[in-house]
């Protein structure tokens, strides 16, 4: 299973558009080097993708069947990801791509601990317009169709891991509020976002791009979700 990949928590510049790209892509090529040459290679290689590969969808969701895939530096990489996994084919080696949404666990500095702290400090209201989708799945779950797609001799090829249920930027946040116990919070603008983005080291694709993904695959192949919706954290989703 391999998960390697710098953190696109950054400004895209240069340095980093780069280690970005070899973290993933780099490390892909070489590790199809090592499986080619291995005289009893692993059954099945899971390599991570993206859901950020789908376009900014506002009109519908992005299914593994009809999802269509956008433009940009963010779907480059994907793209080149996932080129280095599939063009090595190797006949002895079941490969899945796993094109993730945004992980939410409770763990230091992850995405829901940033944006409670946000929340905390009053700055837990919608993001733009807030009408943006926001695929997620939580970390248990991601674990559990990690293991559920190792098992699954069937499996082979990309698939959607993102909860059944995603939400618009202005629910999250207001999941998030109520996490943190905050019934209130400042409302974004997109020039308020360029800024906190550029004093935050990070870049507002991350939190503006409509990521609407939806699990076809995993649903229709018979994966059962622990935690298809954000009651996990907040009473009021």
């Amino acid at each position: 299973v391999n998960l390697a990949g710098r953190s696109v928590n950054c400004r895209y510049n240069g340095v980093n558009r780069r280690a970005v790209h070899d973290s993933r892509v780099v490390t892909t090529q070489l590790l199809a080097e090592a499986v080619a040459a291995c005289k009893n290679p692993p059954k099945v290689w899971i390599n991570s993708s993206t859901a950020t590969i789908y376009r900014h969808a506002e009109d519908r969701p992005q299914g593994d069947f009809d999802g269509e895939v956008g433009t940009g530096f963010s779907v480059g990489i994907a793209q080149a990801w996932e080129k280095a996994f599939f063009d090595n084919e190797n006949n002895r080696v079941r490969k899945v791509a796993i094109r993730s949404a945004m992980v939410l666990g409770d763990e230091p500095e992850t995405v829901w601990t940033v944006l409670q702290r946000l929340a905390r400090l009053g700055l837990g209201g919608r993001m733009g317009n807030g009408i943006q989708m926001v695929s997620w799945i939580s970390d248990l779950d991601f674990a559990r169709a990690v293991e559920w797609l190792a098992e699954n001799v069937a499996a082979t090829g990309t698939y959607n891991v993102s909860s059944p249920n995603p939400v618009s930027n202005a629910r999250l946040m207001c999941c998030v509020r109520d996490s943190a116990g905050r019934p209130f919070g400042l409302p974004a603008t997109k020039w308020m976002l360029v800024l906190g983005a550029f004093f935050m080291r990070t870049e507002t694709e991350l939190v503006l791009k409509s990521r609407w993904v939806i699990p076809t695959r995993l649903l229709k192949e018979g994966f059962e979700f622990q935690d298809p919706e954000l009651k996990k954290w907040s009473s009021k989703c």
